[in-house]
């Protein structure tokens, strides 16, 4: 017959740590974090702004993270944030929302341990800023909506008051969408990327080292 035995509660046990040692450690997960959002892939930019929301909410906070409460992100979300516009709210808070996931995926142990906390995120079901990435999908245009366009646009070409930027803006517009070359290739086409020999009025392609010509050529696209 098993014996009965006294079961701790390990919750109450832990060793603090100084302010020292949370200042380094807090240090240490927050360069954790941005080698793993590199490691996922994410680009510089990316990281770059996640951290940068990061550090604005510790500021505001005064302590690190992993110590927010909901009744914190109330306050800041709430109070802080209230005017400021959708997308920097849901930004800082899908940035914040990732960070305790690390936390929690990395680092629960380590700072229940240290500070006797154990790692949950502030941001839930009641205080989740409204909105979605739904919503900033862009659908594509129909075909005849694309060819309403630029119907209405050639109009123009006939009555504008300045007709080289005015065709210009056209002719690279209709460029892009019917070759699917990108915004940054189509600013540095110039003259010499018109082929005249390739057809009546000239077929436009960028060069070899600012745009796949395959995709130019085999959209057989001309001016």
């Amino acid at each position: 017959m098993a014996a009965l035995a006294v079961v701790r509660d390990l919750r109450g046990h832990w060793a603090p740590a100084s302010a020292e040692e949370l200042e380094r450690f807090e240090t240490d997960v927050l360069s954790g974090f941005v080698l793993a959002r590199a490691s996922a892939g994410l680009a510089d930019g990316t990281i770059r702004g996640d951290v940068g929301h990061l550090e604005q909410i510790r500021t505001w906070f005064g302590r690190p993270l992993w110590d927010m409460e909901p009744a914190d992100a109330d306050a800041y979300f709430g109070k802080v944030l209230r005017n400021s516009p959708s997308g920097t709210r849901l930004a800082r808070s899908q940035a914040l929302t990732t960070y305790f996931m690390f936390l929690e995926l990395r680092h629960k142990v380590e700072i229940h341990r240290m500070t006797g906390r154990v790692v949950e995120c502030p941001i839930d079901e009641m205080n989740r800023p409204r909105g979605a990435k739904d919503a900033q999908l862009r659908i594509p245009p129909t075909e005849s909506e694309v060819g309403i366009l630029f119907t209405g646009w050639g109009g123009e070409l006939a009555t504008c008051l300045k007709f080289a930027p005015t065709a210009r803006n056209y002719t690279t517009a209709k460029l892009m969408s019917q070759v699917g070359l990108r915004v940054s290739e189509a600013c540095k086409l110039d003259l010499a990327d018109i082929k005249w020999n390739l057809g009546r009025f000239g077929n436009s392609m960028s060069a070899m080292a600012r745009a796949p010509v395959a995709r130019v050529r085999a959209s057989g696209w001309c001016l």
